[in-house]
Formats: structure tokens, sequence, C-alpha cells
């Protein structure tokens, strides 16, 4: 009797699951990480084997994992395609600052005598460097996610909504993400109120999915919204920059953990725009289960017209656990099932 094996490490940043899978028994074909990420979505079986690691009873409704495959040329050390229950993201903020960590405490990446090591990490929205800082003794302190520049797509975007007429912010920060002030529901982004925050969140999602606000303006690959961002402001602003408390609401219902990466690059871009985080301002970010990312703009960039920022992401990931998962041939429940 055949039994299929899968191998994998797991990570969580911030309270958020990341499940490495470094070996797969299909080839995932394609040109660069972008390429590769537009073949998995097409192939039967790359998506069975998303399903089985991600779904239910090897995962659940809200797992997240990556693909770790060839970078588009040797300028990065690897690539990675981030997958959900739905199907495959172009950008994941806690999945590269677990695989910067996981890249250097397994040796893939030799750490810098300096104490800082960057892992150039190739992913379907392009090329970003988790770069990775040790003590001494060569353990992993803390690790910053560089991300691709992130812009804002429209301001004060209209949306109707069961809790009223809304308006939200629309910006890009590797992926597509609508803002929203918890406010302006009668919200706070606290565990009480997780389902109602989840249906609000994908009801904006659904709103504007088809919309002008979800057309990326260089690659089609990236266009869609992606997620929507619950926010709400916190007290203690000690003039260092603002401090905030989110909850991304990504793909169809599932709630980040941790304050998430590339919803932090979003808001980055977009406080900026508002004029809410000066010059070498640092926004103090935190989750619905109180993990924390500080995150600061590196640069300011143009891309296709637009005013861009460079920002970058600091948080930290811990290995929770090694897995070899397998399929029985009998079991009617492959690839698995999620309930939600």
């Amino acid at each position: 009797m055949s039994t299929e094996r899968y191998e994998a490490v797991d990570y969580h940043t911030g309270g958020e699951p990341f499940r490495i899978v470094t070996t797969l028994p299909v080839t995932v074909e394609g040109a660069d990480v972008a390429s590769k990420r537009m073949f998995a979505i097409g192939s039967p079986e790359i998506q069975r084997i998303r399903r089985i690691l991600c779904h239910e009873p090897r995962g659940h409704a809200d797992m997240y994992g990556g693909f770790v495959v060839e970078p588009d040329d040797e300028g990065a050390h690897l690539g990675v395609l981030f997958w959900h229950k739905d199907g495959f993201s172009t950008a994941c903020g806690h999945g590269t600052i677990a695989l910067g960590a996981w890249a250097v405490e397994t040796g893939l990446v030799q750490p810098d005598p300096s104490g800082t090591t960057d892992v150039v990490v190739d992913v379907p929205s392009g090329r970003v460097t988790a770069r990775v800082h040790t003590d001494g003794d060569g353990t992993v302190t803390a690790v910053d996610f560089v991300n691709v520049p992130g812009y804002v797509v429209a301001l004060d975007v209209p949306v109707a909504t069961s809790r009223g007429d809304v308006t939200v912010d629309v910006s890009f920060g590797g992926a597509i993400y609508a803002q929203l002030d918890a406010r302006d529901v009668g919200l706070t982004v606290t565990p009480e109120h997780t389902d109602e925050i989840i249906a609000i969140g994908r009801e904006i999602k659904r709103a504007l999915d088809d919309s002008a606000h979800a057309v990326h303006p260089t690659d089609e690959r990236l266009s869609g919204i992606y997620g929507t961002i619950v926010f709400e402001d916190l007290d203690g602003d000690d003039g260092s920059g603002p401090r905030q408390r989110n909850a991304t609401i990504f793909a169809d219902g599932e709630l980040d953990r941790s304050p998430c990466g590339s919803g932090t690059c979003a808001r980055l871009a977009t406080l900026t725009v508002r004029g809410a985080l000066p010059e070498g301002a640092v926004l103090r970010h935190e989750s619905i289960v109180g993990s924390r990312f500080t995150g600061t703009v590196l640069d300011r960039v143009d891309v296709a017209g637009r005013a861009a920022v460079v920002p970058q992401v600091t948080g930290t990931a811990y290995r929770t656990a090694e897995h070899v998962f397998v399929v029985d041939p009998r079991d009617d429940l492959v690839p698995g099932f999620v309930l939600r």
C-alpha cells in the first residue's frame, strides 16, 4: 500500500501560523515565482497538496503556509508560493519573517558575524528581504521584513455595508488591502468582536473586489482586494509615532492572528499619505491577540507614477513543530475539508 508523505516545519509569527514545505512530488513550472504561482493555481495536483496540508484534519480554516521553490535567479536565496485555505496569495509578511528565521536557524543561509543577515526571497509580488538579527550565540532575536514598495490606490472609497455606509482607504503592500476604522462600524479590535470583524471584512472585500480600486497598475496577476484591515487607534503615542491595533481579514474570512506583515506595509503607505506618519516615525502595530510589529518607512520612491514608500516591518518568529504528514490511500476525506 503506497502512502503519500509530506514533510513540513511550522513556525508562528505573532501568533499566525506558517507551515514551510520544501519538497513537492511535482515540478512547479514557470520562469519566475509570479509565473509559478499562476501554474500552481491552475494545477489540480498542486492544489490538492495545498488542501491536504492546509485543510482539516491536518490543518484548519485559518492555516497558512508556503511551498519553497526556486528563486527567479541567483540574486535570491529562495522563492516561495504562499498559500491559505482558498488558494495562493501574492505576498505574506509574517511568512517572510518566518522564512528568514528558518533559513538562518537551519543553516540554509549562514549567519553573518555582524549579527545581521539578509535572506533574499522571491515572492509573487517581487523580491523582498528578511533581515535576520542574531545575538552572540547565533540565536535569532528579530527579523525585519523589507517589502516591495507600497502605495495608496484610493482614499475615502464609499462602501455600502450591512452596518451602514462607510468609507475605506485602499493601498498596496504586496497585496491590495481595504482599510476600515473600527469606530465607523461601532467595533473595537478585541476578541469578543471577532465574528463581527470577520463579517464586515468579508463584506468590504466582496464589495470592492471587482472594482477599479482592485486593479494593479502594472501586473494583472496582483489585482484583487486581498483583504480588509479593520483598525483602531490606541492611546500611547509617545511622540515616536502612532500606535494602532488591527485585525486583517483575508482570503474568504481568515483572520490574521499577527498584525499582518503586508497589511502593515499597506498601513504605512496610507498613514504616510494621510500625514499621520512623519518622516522617521515608527508605527507600533498590534494584533487582536496582543502580538506586535513595528513598521517604518526606509525610502520614498515612484511606482508607475504613484508616490510610494519602501516599508520595513519588524517582528519575531518561533518554530512550533516538525511534521511528517501521511495520506492513507483508503482515506475518503482526502484532500480534506474546512468548516467556515
